[in-house]
């Protein structure tokens, strides 16, 4: 069940893939009414993975859920006037299109202020709607590389070899999903005291940019350098780190405050160790004394040392444990679609008034013209 926070809000979604359908299934987890524009054959991601037996990928209806999916090629006249009227009654459009494609389909900025001048238009492209780069093609894994989100996250291979390390789930797709949630609520915001819509140009690429601060900063600083596993937050540090247990787990340390490390020292019988914490990083000596330790015990042996400990420790999670783990049990975060193509949907990640969300609608179909009637009669 929805959230009320967003009832009545009308929201066209012409995007893709993931970061633009993301947006739209937040907003109408939080109540909007989402009609997701898709040309013939629909969205590619319906491709994607695996597919269900009626040969639709289950991803795509997981970032579809709550929605209402019409089908429009929007290069043909009578789907442009469709389109038109959706647009004309709508309060929020986003689309995913490379700059320039908006205005060649004939809804450039012009013709949307004229269609409605109260439209929330959110544009969201890899690299933004000017510079050079603006058309420059990409996906998820360029984009965090301009912004830095690469140069200073993965592993040391050896002493003298670094490398960066890809990141699940895809970082800028998601996260520029909700900058434009977020984008978009405080426009809806602002046009409840001006009476004006807003045009808002979202880059992928900049929205890892934005979260650049600190290693931008710790780059002019010396021996701050984000240097791949050098750092206290990217693997340099002995305190904060991945660990291999004996039967292949992993498990996770992130003491980072002296009392969480002095705890830790003396649970696992290393009082001695209390003092190092701090040593120039890279640690790698005390690195590879706490990866013996580590790999002395099976991963639930630490768990049920440290676990009750308090030092900033935890197992790593597999995805195929998830659903029983007993904290993200309790939360009920989590819903199984028990059908002949299973999945797991991760809900709306809010409790409001102590309440759980509720599980989101599953994906619809409808024809454009019966929308269009039904939001023209309401308006």
């Amino acid at each position: 069940m929805a959230l009320p926070f967003l009832a009545g809000v009308r929201v066209v979604d012409v995007s893709q893939y993931i970061p633009g359908p993301y947006a739209a299934l937040m907003l109408a987890d939080m109540g909007a009414e989402v009609v997701k524009v898709e040309p013939p054959g629909g969205d590619p991601m319906r491709g994607l993975g695996p597919r269900d037996r009626d040969g639709i990928s289950p991803f795509w209806k997981l970032m579809n859920g709550g929605k209402t999916v019409v089908e429009l090629d929007l290069k043909q006249s009578a789907a442009k006037d469709a389109f038109a009227g959706l647009l004309a009654a709508a309060d929020v459009l986003i689309e995913s299109y490379r700059p320039g494609v908006m205005d060649r389909l004939g809804f450039g900025r012009d013709r949307l202020q004229q269609l409605n001048p109260r439209l929330v238009h959110a544009a969201l492209s890899g690299y933004g709607q000017s510079g050079p780069w603006r058309l420059r093609t990409g996906h998820d894994l360029n984009y965090v590389a301009l912004a830095g989100g690469l140069a200073a996250s993965g592993a040391l291979i050896s002493d003298e070899k670094r490398r960066p390390a890809m990141m699940a789930p895809p970082v800028a797709d998601f996260a520029s999903g909700l900058q434009t949630t977020m984008t978009i609520c405080g426009a809806l915001i602002g046009r409840g005291r001006s009476g004006k819509g807003a045009y808002l140009d979202l880059s992928l690429a900049e929205t890892v940019l934005a979260w650049q601060s600190l290693n931008l900063t710790a780059a002019l600083r010396p021996g701050f350098e984000p240097a791949l596993a050098a750092n206290l937050l990217n693997g340099g540090a002995a305190c904060y780190q991945i660990y291999e247990a004996a039967d292949g787990r992993f498990v996770t340390l992130a003491a980072i405050e002296e009392k969480f490390w002095a705890n830790f020292c003396a649970a696992i019988g290393h009082p001695e160790w209390t003092g190092r914490q701090w040593e120039t990083m890279p640690q790698a000596a005390l690195v590879a004394e706490l990866g013996a330790l580590f790999a002395s015990r099976a991963a639930e042996a630490w768990e049920r040392l440290l676990g009750s400990v308090d030092c900033c420790f935890g197992l790593v999670v597999d995805p195929v444990d998830l659903p029983a783990h007993p904290q993200v049990a309790a939360r009920a975060m989590l819903t199984l679609h028990e059908t002949a193509d299973p999945t797991i949907e991760a809900l709306f990640p809010v409790h409001v008034d102590g309440v759980a969300p509720g599980p989101r609608p599953r994906v619809a179909f409808a024809d454009a013209a019966a929308v269009l009637g039904r939001w023209q009669a309401l308006s």
